[in-house]
Parts: C-alpha cells; sequence; structure tokens
C-alpha cells in the first residue's frame, strides 16, 4: 500500500474481521464510546453499522483487518495533514524509542523536548510554551494562564465552538445543542458566557480570557467574515482580555499557512495547538508571550499546571520530525486544495471551507458519509446537527493524490445520485 491509492475493496463493509472485533470491543468497551451496531443481545448500540476496524495506514490509504483499501478524508480526526505513517515521523519516533522513551515532565527535560520549545516559538512568533497531551490540554493551560495574567475568572467563548471534553475545555464547549454538556451541567462553572460565532462582540470589561477557533472545524467548518477575528482582538485587549485562538484543528498548514491566524494579520496572546502537530503522537501545546506566560511567576519546585507525560520524548522527536516536513507538503495541499474545489464547482455542490479544511452542504451528510463508506472513502458529518450533522467533512491529508481526488469526485457523483 503505497499510500496514494485508490480504494479496493474484497468484502463488504463492514467486513467479518472488522465485525468479529468489534463484537470482542462490544464485551470490553464502555457502551459509550464506540458507535456499533447491537449483534449481541446483552450489549447496546445505536448505529446502524459497524465501524470498520484498522488495521494499518500510509499516506491518504488506510486498510482494514479484512485487506480493504479506503481513502481517508479525515486525516485520523486531522492528526495525519502529512499522511499516515510519514517516513520521517517514523523513523524520528523509532530513533527516539530506541535512546530515551520516557523523560520526567517537569521535573527533567531532555534534548528533544527543548528542542521542541525552540521550534514551536520560532515557527509562530510567541515566546513560551506549555506542553501537554492532547488538545484539551493545550486549551486548558491557555485558560489557566489567562487567569494568571488578568486576575478575571470570566471566559467568554463561541457558540459552535468545540475545545474538547475534559471539564476545563468542556465549560467552554458550545456544540451541537450542549449534547456533550448536558449531562454534566451541575459540575461546570459559571464562569463562560457565548457569543455569535463571526457576530457582534458583548461587553468584555470584566472577562478575563476570549477563546476562539479561527476556523470552527468540529462545529462545521464555519469560516468567520473577514476582519470579524481582528475586531475581536482588538476589542478584547481594550478591555484588557486575553486572547486564546484554538487551533489545534487549524493549525500546522491545514488551512494553507503553517497557523491561521498568520493569514488573519492578528497575532494571539495564546496558541493552542495539538493534532496534527507531530502526525500521529498524542501531544499538545499552548505557546504564548513572554508578558502573558510569565505570569505564572517562576517554579518553586512543584509546578502548578504539569502532568506525567509533560514533553514526552517520543512525541517531541515526531514534532520536531513532522514541522521539519512540512514546508515540502504546503504547495501539495494547495494544488489538492485547489482541484478539489474545482471538482466540487463543476458539479454544483455548495462547499465551504479554506485549505484543505473543507465541508460539503448536503442534504443529508450521514447518509451521503455512509454511501463513499461503501465505495472505500471514509469522510464524516459534522456541524450542529446532534447526531446527522449539518455538513459533510473533507479534511484529507495535504498529500492527497489527483487521482485520489477524481476517484472522490466520481465516488460523489454515484453516491448523490
Amino acid at each position: 500500500m503505497r499510500g496514494d491509492t485508490l480504494p479496493l475493496l474484497r468484502t463488504r463493509v463492514p467486513g467479518p474481521q472488522s465485525e468479529a472485533w468489534v463484537d470482542r470491543l462490544a464485551l470490553r468497551e464502555c457502551p459509550a464510546i464506540t458507535a456499533r451496531r447491537a449483534r449481541r443481545a446483552a450489549v447496546l448500540g445505536t448505529a446502524k453499522d459497524d465501524p470498520i476496524v484498522w488495521a494499518r495506514a500510509r499516506g491518504a490509504n488506510v486498510e482494514d483487518v479484512d485487506g480493504n483499501i479506503f481513502v481517508d478524508l479525515t486525516s485520523g480526526f486531522g492528526v495525519a495533514s502529512l499522511g499516515h505513517s510519514h517516513p520521517a515521523v517514523v523513523r524520528a519516533a523509532r530513533e527516539q524509542a530506541r535512546t530515551l522513551l520516557h523523560a520526567m515532565g517537569d521535573a527533567f527535560p531532555d534534548p528533544s523536548r527543548i528542542r521542541l520549545l525552540e521550534a514551536l516559538t520560532a515557527a509562530t512568533g510567541l515566546d513560551r510554551v506549555i506542553l501537554g497531551s492532547s488538545g484539551s490540554d493545550a486549551v486548558e493551560a491557555a485558560v489557566k494562564t489567562a487567569r494568571m495574567a488578568t486576575g478575571r475568572d470570566r471566559v467568554l467563548a463561541f457558540e459552535g465552538g468545540y475545545h474538547g471534553l475534559s471539564y476545563g475545555a468542556l465549560a467552554a464547549t458550545r456544540y451541537a445543542s450542549g449534547l456533550f454538556r448536558a449531562p454534566f451541567e451541575g459540575q461546570l462553572g459559571p464562569h463562560v458566557s457565548w457569543a455569535p460565532f463571526g457576530g457582534p462582540l458583548p461587553d468584555l470589561r470584566d472577562v478575563g480570557a476570549v477563546l476562539v477557533e479561527p476556523i470552527q472545524g468540529r462545529g462545521g467548518v464555519r469560516v468567520p467574515p473577514r476582519g470579524w477575528l481582528g475586531s475581536l482582538v482588538q476589542a478584547a485587549h481594550e478591555a484588557g482580555a486575553v486572547v486564546i485562538f484554538d487551533e489545534i484543528y487549524t493549525g500546522f498548514g491545514r488551512t494553507g499557512a503553517p497557523f491561521r491566524f498568520q493569514t488573519e494579520g492578528v497575532v494571539p496572546d495564546l496558541l493552542c495547538l495539538g493534532k496534527s502537530m507531530a502526525n500521529g503522537s498524542p501531544i499538545s501545546a499552548c505557546v504564548g508571550s513572554e508578558v502573558i506566560m510569565d505570569a505564572w511567576g517562576a517554579s518553586r519546585g512543584p509546578a502548578l499546571h504539569t502532568q506525567t507525560f509533560l514533553g514526552h520524548p517520543v512525541g517531541c522527536a515526531m514534532a520536531l520530525a513532522a514541522m521539519e516536513a512540512l514546508p515540502s507538503m504546503l504547495p501539495k495541499g494547495a494544488a489538492a486544495s485547489a482541484a478539489l474545489i474545482a471538482g466540487f464547482e463543476a458539479r454544483g455542490l455548495r462547499w465551504r471551507g479554506v485549505g484543505m479544511m473543507l465541508a460539503l452542504e448536503l442534504p443529508d451528510p450521514l447518509r451521503a458519509s455512509r454511501a463513499l463508506m461503501q465505495q472505500g472513502y471514509i469522510a464524516l458529518p459534522c456541524g450542529e446537527a446532534a447526531t446527522g450533522g449539518e455538513v459533510l467533512a473533507i479534511l484529507p491529508p495535504l498529500c492527497l493524490h489527483p487521482r485520489q481526488i477524481a476517484g472522490l469526485l466520481a465516488a460523489l457523483d454515484a453516491g448523490l445520485s
């Protein structure tokens, strides 16, 4: 499997081996985690079909346990922007694992962590970094940092925003009509308020942090009006608030530039990064200006914000390799984006987004997702509708090959007819 091939389906989808593995999964995993069809009387299920079970992946291709080959239009939830199993990233992981697999977080750093901090600040133009293991970690570090810098508890976030599901990040998430918040409302603080994404801003005088995605990802690939982010930054700074850009989805080339803020002509005080940062390792970062980050003060021993796997050596090595590989991938992503958009427009399809962060506005995105899956293309709905989504997200790796683009367009012709 080279990574640039068309789908090859050897069995029905999902195949018998995937179904067998999912039966085993259903016996041991909490039923709330993986959507699956119930075939065992003792297991609850709500999905129309079982998922496929991935066996390996390379480039824009995924192979399941039945030997079926798919084209991945999700980049594995936006992680594999450079393509699955990018050789330089895999090589960095192997080399680092052979020498130092784990260090000690805030107590004892290793060189890969220090080099990554230097690379992140050089790439963003910001000054200080707090590393984490997930996007939620980065958001929580940013909200804490804003509290330290301003002394204010209130956070302004935006309708349709998705920032993660740990409690600090969930408190600021307003996606899918509150679906993720509803069971836990009694344990979420009242410090967050919301404004319309891309719309007028409320009074910010007592707000400590303004948290925003430059383009909403899971909320429906929603792009704000040109200039809105600049107005937001100006209003926040005039009110003494810290601006946090959640670029966990948009960062590292997804929208064409290395970071979305660079195309908007504004610089946030704090920048949250994750997903494709290491192209496959669970690592994230909150990057910020010196004046905001230094509000934490110097460490006096026990760090006020840390975790066991902070700056994990293998993740740091993979992130360094991914960042080094990114510039050569950006032209490929730009060409693929242009070809996708031209194909959509030639078919009269309504689309939204930027770069390789696109979405199709379809009457039934969930049905379209299932139809594409049966043709070997993995794409997921997203948007405010809690079940079927409002759009079909097209978020492929930047290395998506022209023949895979042509195949997708043909699959759309067949699946939407």
